[in-house]
């Protein structure tokens, strides 16, 4: 099965740090710092069951610091020369190390990234880092690089401004400047000839405003002579040393980068190292921070496979929500892009943009999820989210170098109190947090359950739906998504008030998606809600929109007329136990490879379920089976029903396990992104509801290798 990217992007330093002593500049002592250690195996499978299949651990390099490590033999960084108390972790003091604030035992830092890599790959997470290519700390001085590498700078020629054998661009006969003044008590800082800032600033004396704690990297480009004139052959020295540097993290078996601010890197380096890495390891993401459109087609022929939509698609969802753009100006950002569509990362949150709920975007997190649904439904392409976001992380906190500024710090040590609830004390959350969680999960979940997503044609609807009484292209925006016979209409509100929107269908969208005319039976896969109405070309399907969400109407366009019409089913169910049946038989399989349960007995007061099992299971898998079912429980997963003809199932689903009799509808319960099931019991809306799961006891027949599970919910 083809996956859809969705990206959950995070920094250690802060995902588990629960010191809320929250002090402005505060050092680490003071205010504490997350781990990698936090993000063990349950936070990391439940960031997987929201829905994500890429985990980007951010900061995890070794980065300029204020924090002293010099009894671990680690440099120490001039304060005038860093940015906050923790650091920027785009300022590299060493690409070969790992930051020393991550770990809880320093000395093995980068076996504790390591296991985290092995954590996150066993939850079913593939891992992203940081690659920083276009410059590094001042101080920049690796202490654990491998054997036989030479260290960036050594060697230079530091009486040239420019040469394409060093690996930096120095001021000869000018010393650093820093805009700085040391602290009481500091010597100044000293930096004999000074190297050039990061940002392109070719002189020995960068403002404030510059990125002052940086150099720049040397690439064969000669910026000061006329036209960038460029070096490559021979290939610059610098070509090999950071290639080197990402071959050395695939080793440690990372799947894939992103590369910071690739766009002030040349191209010819990317095609160089690109081809490289993907001879060695195919399989290799690169995604670069690219914010000219004029070059997004010469950096996805250098290699890269994704580039940041920020000036077109981010900008203009973001204005949209904000009431600035009308929704139908999304068509527009999408054509422009339309020949290398697959290849745009869409977001709405990084650590360089600012929070939605803050107020600097649109002060509520819920005003976004039109934008979310539009961000991650829209295409086939990659899409990311903030850790934070899903629970409206304000950013609105002053914390030291970073200002209140309406974005998170990358510079300071900080506690961010919703993102530590949301996965270290959820019995905290607001029923607004918890709220809005549970609808990024549910659409995450949708982005890579529905094969018409993951998979299938995409048609925009909105020049045929210009404004009427029936529809406002200001506020509302539609498009479908089909692949083979199942179809999705999604509909989106922007505004703040109730509508009942008219969607015209175009008869060329019936051509292109090749769609009959028929009545048909659909299912809003957001709140389980059935429709049904009759397509047909250039006709209007109506739809109510509550403010601030959208429709995700799923149908079937080989389903019979009277498709819905179901088996009788008498039995008197408890839905919490009913839906724990659900998650206990999918944490068997994915415990011990079985089939599900072949004799259940589910009741109120006590359930019985029977598997067939190759060992009988020890007392430590059985706390596990019980620990895995409470934290899928917690975890808040969405419930939603839809229905799908018997001769159509969707891959997974074993057809040989319907009863006989059944009808030609079937309809199938999806538990999030963790189980899918055909069933037409009562179930509850979200696991949370289930309650606590209790294991009262196991038995074992050895001679049917049968493994008997008595268990209650209490809600």
């Amino acid at each position: 099965m083809n996956k859809k990217i969705l990206i959950y992007q995070v920094l250690p330093r802060l995902f588990g740090n629960n010191n809320n002593c929250r002090t402005k500049n505060g050092t680490l002592q003071e205010n504490g710092v997350g781990k990698m250690n936090d993000l063990d195996k349950a936070q990391l499978r439940r960031i997987r069951l929201m829905g994500f299949t890429h985990i980007w651990f951010t900061g995890v390099i070794r980065h300029a610091s204020a924090t002293d490590y010099t009894a671990y033999g680690i440099p120490r960084q001039h304060p005038s020369v860093v940015k906050g108390q923790a650091g920027s972790p785009y300022a590299i003091t060493d690409y070969y190390d790992i930051d020393p604030d991550l770990a809880v035992d320093v000395e093995h830092r980068m076996e504790e990234y390591e296991r985290l890599i092995e954590r996150a790959h066993e939850v079913g997470l593939k891992v992203l880092m940081d690659f920083v290519p276009n410059h590094v700390a001042r101080e920049y001085a690796s202490v654990a690089k491998p054997d036989g590498v030479i260290d960036l700078g050594q060697g230079d020629d530091t009486g040239k401004h420019f040469s394409s054998q060093n690996n930096f661009y120095y001021c000869p006969g000018q010393d650093f400047v820093s805009p700085v003044a040391p602290q009481q008590g500091e010597a100044p800082y000293a930096e004999s000839p000074a190297k050039c800032t990061g940002n392109d600033r070719f002189d020995n004396c960068p403002s404030m405003n510059d990125w002052y704690e940086t150099v720049k990297l040397n690439y064969g480009v000669d910026y000061l002579a006329q036209g960038h004139r460029e070096h490559f052959e021979p290939i610059p020295n610098t070509w090999g040393k950071m290639t080197d540097i990402l071959l050395f993290w695939m080793g440690k078996g990372v799947d894939g980068f992103r590369c910071d601010m690739a766009e002030m890197v040349p191209k010819a380096f990317w095609s160089y190292a690109t081809r490289i890495v993907k001879e060695r390891h195919p399989q290799a993401i690169f995604i670069g921070e690219v914010y000219d459109p004029n070059q997004y087609r010469s950096f996805i022929q250098a290699g890269f496979d994704y580039l940041y939509d920020k000036v077109g698609m981010y900008d203009c969802i973001r204005d949209v929500i904000c009431n600035r753009r009308p929704a139908s100006s999304i068509t527009y950002y999408w054509q422009a892009v339309d020949d290398i569509k697959e290849h745009m990362l869409y977001f709405l949150e990084n650590h360089d943009e600012q929070r939605i709920a803050s107020d600097y975007f649109c002060g509520d997190a819920a005003k976004a999820i039109p934008g979310v649904i539009v961000s991650a439904l829209l295409q086939k392409n990659p899409f990311m989210v903030y850790a934070g976001q899903e629970f409206g992380e304000r950013g609105m906190d002053e914390e030291g170098f970073s200002g209140r500024d309406g974005r998170t710090t990358i510079f300071d040590y900080w506690n961010l109190d919703k993102l530590y609830r949301g996965y270290f004390d959820r019995r905290k959350l607001t029923l607004e947090e918890k709220s809005l969680q549970l609808k990024y999960q549910q659409i995450l979940c949708i982005a890579n359950r529905e094969k018409a997503v993951r998979e299938g044609d995409f048609f925009d609807l909105m020049y045929m739906n210009p404004q009427s009484w029936k529809f406002n292209p200001r506020y509302q925006f539609a498009f479908l998504r089909k692949c083979q016979d199942e179809v999705l209409l999604i509909v989106v509100n922007f505004s703040d008030s109730r509508v009942n929107a008219g969607v015209m269908i175009p008869e060329h969208a019936f051509n292109v998606l090749q769609l009959p005319e028929r009545e048909v039976s659909a299912v809003d896969l957001l709140t389980g809600e059935d429709f049904c109405f009759h397509l047909h070309k250039d006709g209007t399907i109506n739809t109510d929109l509550r403010p601030y969400t959208g429709r995700i109407l799923k149908f079937s366009i080989a389903m019979d007329d009277n498709a819905y019409v179901l088996n009788e089913h008498n039995k008197d169910e408890f839905p919490p136990a009913h839906t724990a049946e659900h998650l206990l038989n999918q944490v068997m399989i994915q415990m011990f490879g079985c089939e599900r349960s072949d004799n259940a007995h589910i009741e109120r007061k006590k359930s019985k379920m029977s598997f067939r099992l190759d060992h009988k299971p020890s007392r430590k898998e059985e706390k596990e089976i019980v620990d895995r079912m409470n934290e899928l429980i917690e975890a808040d997963l969405p419930v939603i029903f839809e229905f799908v003809d018997k001769y159509n199932l969707p891959d997974g689903i074993d057809p040989d396990r319907l009863p006989k009799d059944c009808s030609d509808t079937i309809r199938l319960v999806k538990i999030g992104d963790f189980d899918l099931c055909p069933c037409i019991g009562k179930h509850v809306r979200s696991t949370s509801q289930i309650g606590r799961f209790e294991l009262l006891g196991t038995n074992w027949d050895q001679e049917k290798m049968s493994f008997r599970v008595r268990f209650k919910v209490i809600p």
